[in-house]
C-alpha cells in the first residue's frame, strides 16, 4: 500500500516518517521547497526527538519529499492530510488550508478511476468533514463520496517532544467515518498497533480531539488556580498536587504547576471550541475559565519579582524559550509574554534556550543570547526558569535569586529558590 502524507509540519512529518518506518512507500507533500530539500536530504525542518535518526534510516528508500502534490497522490492509494487549522483573531478556525488541498485531491483523482482513501488529521471543529471536506472534494472530483473516494476523520494525539514515541505506542487509534470500506482500508494501514480502536461518525471523532485537549488544558488550569491559593496561604502546591493525584479518578498527569500552557494545540484548541459552541448559542463558561486562568498565570512572575525592587536596568536571566521541554516550538509560549514585560520594566534580559534561541531571534534580534546556562547565571541577578528542560535542574545557581516557573526541581533546590506558585 503507498502512502501519501501532505503537510509535513509537527504531526504530517511524524505521521510520514513513522509509517515509513512501518515499511510503506510514502510521499510526504508540502508547499515549502526548503523542506522538501532537507526532508530528502535527511535532515529534520523541525526539532523532535528521534527525527533525524529515524530519517537517515527511511530516507529515500521508504520516505520522499516533493512539492508536487498531484504526483504524490496519483500514486497513492490512502493520502492522509495534516496541514494547519490556525487560529483566526477572533478565535475561530480557518480552514483555508485544508479547503485548498481538497481542491487539489479532488481535481487529481478526478482524472483516475481507482479508489482513494482521504484520511484528514488536520484539527476541525465538528461538523467540518460533512459540510466541508466532502462537499469540496466532491465537486472538484466529480465523484461521489463512498463511490469513488473515502474519507476518515482520524485525528492526531502527539505530544510534541514526545510525538515519535505517541506515533508508535498510541493510547488509542479514533477512526471516524460513515464509509466500511474507508474504516476497513485505515484498519490495514494501522494493522501492527496494539492499542484500542474506536470507530466513531465524523462529528464525534472531530470533537474527541478537542475534548482531549480542553480536558487537559483544564487540568493545568485548575492546579495553577490552586497553586495560586496555595502561595496566598503558604502551602506547597506540590504537596497537595501529590496527594490528590494517588485518587485513581484523578491520576497525577498534567497536574504539575507553572506559568500555565502554551503551544500550536492548547490555546488554539480550546478558542476554536468555544467560538462553535458560541455559534450554536451556547457560552462555554468553564472553557473561558481556562483561558482566562491561563493567560494570566504568567504575570504571576511579575508579582513575584516585584519584591526584589524595581527591574529598570536589573539583570534578568531568562533560562527556557518554548512552551515545554524536548521541543524548539514557541508559539503561543508564556516565556515570550514574560519577556515582553520584562522589557515594559526596561530590565537587562540574557536568554538561553537549548533549541529555540534561532527563532526568539527574528522576535527580539536586539537582546542578548548566551551560549548555556552557566553563561545566563554568571550574567545575571536574578534568574527565571521559563521551561523545564532537564539540563537546569544541574546548573550552579551561585546563591543568585532563582524564581522557577515550571516547576523543574524535585527535591535539590538553589539556596534562594521561589517557585511560582508554590
Amino acid at each position: 500500500m503507498k502512502v501519501c502524507v501532505i503537510g509535513l509540519g509537527y504531526v504530517g512529518m511524524c505521521q510520514a516518517a513513522g509509517l515509513a518506518k512501518l515499511g510503506f512507500a510514502v510521499s510526504g507533500v508540502d508547499l515549502d521547497e526548503d523542506k522538501v530539500g532537507l526532508i530528502n536530504n535527511k535532515t529534520p525542518p523541525i526539532y523532535e526527538d528521534g527525527l533525524k535518526e529515524l530519517l537517515e534510516e527511511v530516507v529515500p528508500d521508504h520516505l520522499t519529499a516533493t512539492t508536487n502534490l498531484a504526483a504524490a497522490v496519483k500514486k497513492s492509494d490512502v493520502l492522509f492530510v495534516c496541514v494547519g487549522t490556525p487560529s483566526k483573531k477572533e478565535g475561530s478556525m480557518s480552514i483555508e488550508q485544508l479547503r485548498k488541498v481538497c481542491e487539489d485531491v479532488g481535481k487529481t483523482i478526478q482524472k483516475t478511476d481507482r479508489w482513494f482513501t482521504i484520511v484528514v488529521k488536520s484539527t476541525i471543529v465538528p461538523g467540518t468533514i460533512e459540510e466541508v471536506v466532502i462537499p469540496v472534494l466532491e465537486k472538484y472530483s466529480k465523484k461521489k463520496f463512498g463511490e469513488g473516494f473515502g474519507v476518515i476523520m482520524n485525528p492526531e494525539f502527539l505530544r510534541e517532544g514526545l510525538a515519535l514515541k505517541d506515533f508508535f505506542s498510541p493510547d488509542r487509534i479514533i477512526l471516524g467515518s460513515s464509509d466500511k470500506k474507508s474504516i476497513n482500508s485505515i484498519k490495514e494501514v494501522y494493522r501492527s498497533f496494539k492499542c484500542p480502536i474506536l470507530t466513531a461518525s465524523f462529528k464525534e471523532a472531530e470533537m474527541i480531539k478537542y475534548a482531549s485537549n480542553a480536558f487537559l488544558a483544564t487540568k493545568i488550569s485548575f492546579i495553577n488556580e490552586m497553586g495560586n491559593i496555595c502561595k496566598k496561604l503558604g502551602i506547597d502546591t506540590n504537596t497537595v498536587s501529590k496527594g490528590i493525584s494517588m485518587d485513581h479518578r484523578i491520576s497525577p498527569h498534567f497536574l504539575r504547576s507553572g506559568i500555565g500552557f502554551g503551544g500550536s494545540c492548547f490555546p488554539k484548541d480550546v478558542n476554536a471550541i468555544i467560538y462553535k459552541a458560541t455559534e450554536q448559542g451556547y457560552n462555554a463558561r468553564l472553557l473561558r475559565s481556562v483561558l482566562d486562568v491561563n493567560r494570566e498565570q504568567p504575570l504571576k512572575m511579575m508579582e513575584l519579582l516585584d519584591k526584589y525592587g524595581p527591574l529598570k536596568g536589573k539583570k534578568v536571566g531568562v533560562l527556557g524559550l518554548t512552551f515545554k521541554e524536548w521541543t524548539d516550538d514557541i508559539r503561543e509560549s508564556p516565556a515570550l509574554n514574560t519577556i515582553k514585560e520584562l522589557l515594559m520594566e526596561e530590565a537587562t534580559l540574557c536568554i538561553y534556550d537549548p533549541k529555540a534561541m534561532r527563532q526568539v531571534k527574528k522576535i527580539f534580534p536586539h537582546l542578548k543570547y548566551m551560549k548555556n546556562a552557566d553563561a545566563v547565571v554568571k550574567e545575571s541577578e536574578i534568574i527565571l526558569i521559563l521551561t523545564e528542560w532537564p539540563q537546569f535542574k544541574d546548573v550552579d545557581y551561585k546563591n543568585k535569586i532563582v524564581i522557577d516557573g515550571k516547576n523543574v526541581f524535585d527535591r535539590k533546590r538553589p539556596k534562594r529558590y521561589e517557585g511560582i506558585c508554590w
